[in-house]
């Protein structure tokens, strides 16, 4: 029998009655997939794995997943991976299976993440009833049939989380405490999605754009909302990270030109004429890049329910998006059209940041300001155009913001207008290059 994590510590350790391939395709999950764990991270065991290399990385998922709510990247993965090793939990003659497992792990698409995490259900149920059985027996004997019921009961609802877990505030400040002391010491990366500017990225409490957050560009007609939306879906392309970018409004072609002109730093009138240039510059840039991929919908046409449709189709092709950018959440449609503008609205940015959380990625949209925002020098909270839920639903509000001058001098303001999670009321200066549609090309100053 090969080794496998803790198997000292137990008489008689449980396995998978899986075969290599489909073990194989569970440590995937446990890797890479948030929902997988989400649903049987907290029965999931590294003893009832064959292969050791398997074991381990098990392990480590499910450590990192408890601890952080959430699943480890390749890079933290790789840190892990060597303190191990020199803390001797993964013995030296152990670790080129797990290497080979990591590389398997590495390279699976993920797909079937629901059959997979139903059938992990099935085996520990199996095996929490198959003990409760035998458990039961002396309790049979003694005639105590309330704690036989209780006993089966318990078995019985091993398994699948459908429902969020309860936490424990008071008796969970420990591992809060070391998840604050991870973070100074630098062994656990920001959670945040980079905007593509380290001083803005400092201003963010994510250190980014926040995954399972909705986060609002509000602005007047041609305030760059669209432009902004652009440059941030590209610079998290070019972080490496898997990005959607669906739009109601302009076309894919439009979208791909002025992504040409600031990924090849070429002004947008000037692309035809560096056809070969330009064509160069994006395949570098796209050889080291995640995955930027475009969806175009009429305007007023798409759902809240469609666009968890295209997601999921997605994730049964093995992409699992990181951003999911919305250009614009004013001009989507709720999933059930009423009589209510308001309502209908309502039901569209409450859809969009359910969305975020679902898929534990940062949602970007944008939506515009009313009249008297729009004549503002500065756009506030409560200028936000037809219905202020978008502000009440939203984690985080800012509006863009140019006057003449400011337009003549390629500068705007970025004022944090609304934030559940960090303090707002502030404006950031940025610098523009929009003959190159570069949305921010610099920050130069915070007041």
């Amino acid at each position: 029998m090969t080794e496998a994590v803790a198997v000292a510590e137990k008489e008689e350790v449980v396995k998978f009655e899986f075969d290599a391939e489909f073990q194989s395709k569970l440590t995937t999950h446990a890797l890479k997939d948030l929902d997988f764990m989400r649903q049987v991270g907290h029965v999931l065991k590294p003893d009832y794995f064959e292969n050791a290399g398997e074991a381990h990385l098990v392990a480590i998922a499910t450590d990192f997943f408890n601890k952080y709510n959430t699943t480890p990247d390749s890079a933290t993965l790789m840190n892990l991976l060597k303190e191990k090793k020199a803390s001797g939990v993964i013995r030296p003659e152990t670790m080129p299976e797990v290497v080979a497992a990591y590389k398997r792990a590495r390279d699976n698409i993920i797909t079937g993440g629901a059959y997979a995490a139903e059938k992990v259900a099935e085996f520990v149920r199996h095996q929490a009833l198959a003990k409760a059985i035998l458990d039961s027996i002396p309790m049979l004997e003694k005639k105590r049939y309330n704690d036989v019921e209780e006993l089966i009961k318990k078995a019985n609802q091993v398994g699948m989380l459908m429902t969020t877990d309860v936490y424990n505030y008071f008796e969970n400040i420990k591992q809060r405490s070391e998840v604050r002391h991870d973070k100074a010491m630098g062994k656990l990366p920001p959670t945040g999605i980079s905007t593509g500017s380290l001083q803005l990225d400092k201003l963010l409490y994510h250190g980014g754009w926040g995954r399972r957050e909705l986060t609002v560009l509000m602005g007047g007609a041609k305030a760059g909302k669209t432009t902004a939306l652009i440059n941030f879906a590209q610079a998290a392309a070019l972080a490496g990270l898997k990005v959607l970018y669906v739009t109601l409004e302009v076309s894919k072609e439009i979208i791909s030109e002025r992504l040409d002109a600031c990924v090849a730093d070429t002004a947008i009138t000037d692309l035809i004429k560096h056809i070969k240039e330009v064509e160069a510059r994006i395949e570098a840039a796209g050889a080291k890049a995640g995955l930027l991929n475009i969806a175009e919908y009429p305007t007023g046409s798409l759902t809240p329910k469609a666009l968890r449709h295209l997601i999921e189709k997605e994730k049964a092709n093995g992409i699992k998006y990181d951003m999911i950018v919305v250009d614009y959440g004013d001009i989507m449609a709720p999933d059930y059209r009423t009589n209510d503008p308001i309502e209908n609205s309502k039901s569209i940015f409450v859809g969009l940041r359910a969305i975020a959380f679902e898929e534990n990625a940062a949602v970007l949209t944008a939506t515009q300001t009313n009249r008297e925002g729009f004549k503002s020098v500065v756009a506030k909270a409560e200028h936000v155009a037809e219905d202020f839920n978008k502000i009440r639903i939203a984690d985080l509000v800012i509006s863009l913001n140019i006057t003449d001058e400011e337009r003549d001098n390629n500068e705007l303001r970025l004022y944090f207008a609304a934030s559940r999670n960090q303090a707002g009321g502030f404006t950031v200066r940025i610098k523009q290059d929009l003959a190159k549609m570069k949305f921010l090309q610099a920050v130069l100053g915070v007041e």
